[in-house]
């Protein structure tokens, strides 16, 4: 699902692969996809929150300029593994990760809550 998948603007379920399997399972995490120049330039701006995540594709940096909350931001190959994980508050430069080929959102300590670190493999079903 990572290298030859064309992905399209729309909404799916992200899977949490790799988790240590003493866990809890975690509740399905809906998923926006924005895909196109317009949906990803209008990403969580303009928003006061978000129920679940928004994946950025293609993308390997973000800002948080007029944002109205802080969020979580996970970096993720083209494989959708985790290449590294950040909280940026609003105002602020993401540095680019040059590996990124994908960047995932979502409220600041959802990431933490869901288990994901640098390394876990994600899927996202449409």
């Amino acid at each position: 699902m990572g290298r030859d998948r064309q992905w399209r603007n729309g909404a799916g379920v992200l899977r949490i692969a790799g988790r240590d399997a003493s866990a809890p399972v975690p509740v399905p995490v809906p998923v926006e996809i924005a895909a196109s120049y317009g949906a990803r330039r209008r990403g969580l701006l303009g928003r006061d929150g978000i129920e679940g995540a928004i994946l950025l594709t293609p993308c390997n940096s973000v800002h948080t300029f007029r944002m109205r909350f802080s969020i979580d931001v996970a970096y993720l190959d083209r494989e959708l593994r985790v290449v590294d994980v950040h909280t940026m508050k609003p105002g602020r430069f993401g540095r680019p990760r040059l590996r990124a080929r994908h960047v995932l959102e979502a409220e600041a300590g959802a990431m933490a809550a869901w288990g994901l670190r640098p390394g876990v493999r994600l899927a996202i079903d449409v």
